[in-house]
């Protein structure tokens, strides 16, 4: 048997390595790792912050920036480098009820209700408002437990307004964002804890609106349509290099502007659908078209 000229054969050498393609899988894996990390410690200053130090507050809404930057990107290398797994989506998961779910909540809670002085002298009042930001920090954390679960059962959700299903949207605000609203308004702050009445309430309406948010039908927009592969990506290197240059020295307003902009986003969208299907023609109904022999 000839052996065909044309064709050439691979070397035993020119293979990939298994071990190598085994270690691929593993780098998704260790960004998950870094989120957890960065929810522990957003956990650990949010327990050391108070009215005399609050740089802890300020310290864990940082962490919890942080993790978002790292959840966003497991999943980009994951798909990048098409190592995507069962365990790695099940890690992600558990990272981002503790990273998103769990932290932010008791960040929400000890910053904005724990913290409170004594209003109008009295503090019946204050216990009230701390229990009432108990609630909402509760109803923030289910919220988001409940929109990963949601995430992970349904394959190509279809938002209740316009938008087709797939990558180009997310059915509901995802639970970094939820994470990313409560962090920028505390790094807004510089950490320093809430100590008025209107103020706390405000505070209470943003973290159940975050919490409804998540687990509506709304369309958020993912940014997953990003091609950073394109021929042309001059345009989206500056523009990317003009937004971490204006987050590193304008962090507390450009985060908070970021979060709170993409929240009312899926507000927005909402509406725009409920005006636009009020004000067209109603559909006329259907009747039958008799035939003749």
């Amino acid at each position: 048997m000839i052996d065909d000229p044309v064709t050439p054969k691979r070397r035993l050498e020119d293979r990939p390595s298994r071990r190598l393609r085994k270690g691929m899988y593993i780098l998704p894996s260790l960004f998950t790792t870094a989120n957890i990390g960065f929810g522990y410690y957003a956990i650990l200053q949010t327990t050391h912050g108070s009215v005399s130090e609050p740089w802890h507050f300020d310290f864990a809404a940082k962490a919890v920036g942080f993790a978002v930057l790292f959840d966003g990107l497991d999943g980009f290398i994951a798909r990048m480098t098409r190592t995507t797994s069962d365990f790695g989506r099940e890690l992600d998961s558990l990272a981002d009820v503790i990273t998103f779910g769990v932290a932010p909540a008791l960040l929400a809670w000890m910053w904005g209700f724990r913290q409170l002085p004594a209003l109008w002298g009295s503090s019946e009042l204050t216990g009230k408002l701390g229990q009432l930001g108990v609630i909402a920090s509760f109803l923030f954390l289910i919220a988001g437990a409940s929109r990963l679960a949601r995430f992970n059962i349904t394959a190509n959700a279809q938002p209740s307004n316009p938008g087709r299903p797939g990558k180009k949207y997310f059915v509901g605000m995802p639970i970094p964002a939820g994470a990313g609203v409560i962090a920028a308004v505390v790094h807004f702050s510089g950490g320093d804890p809430i100590a008025s009445l209107w103020s706390c309430i405000t505070w209470a309406l943003i973290i159940m609106a975050a919490g409804y948010l998540m687990v509506s039908t709304w369309r958020f927009y993912s940014f997953k349509g990003i091609d950073f592969r394109s021929r042309h990506p001059f345009r989206l290197i500056v523009l990317l290099g003009l937004l971490f240059a204006a987050i590193w020295f304008f962090s507390q307003y450009v985060l908070f502007t970021i979060a709170l902009t993409y929240m009312a986003s899926g507000v927005i969208w909402r509406l725009q659908w409920l005006f636009r299907r009020k004000g067209s023609p109603p559909t006329p109904p259907y009747k039958p078209i008799s035939q003749t022999s």
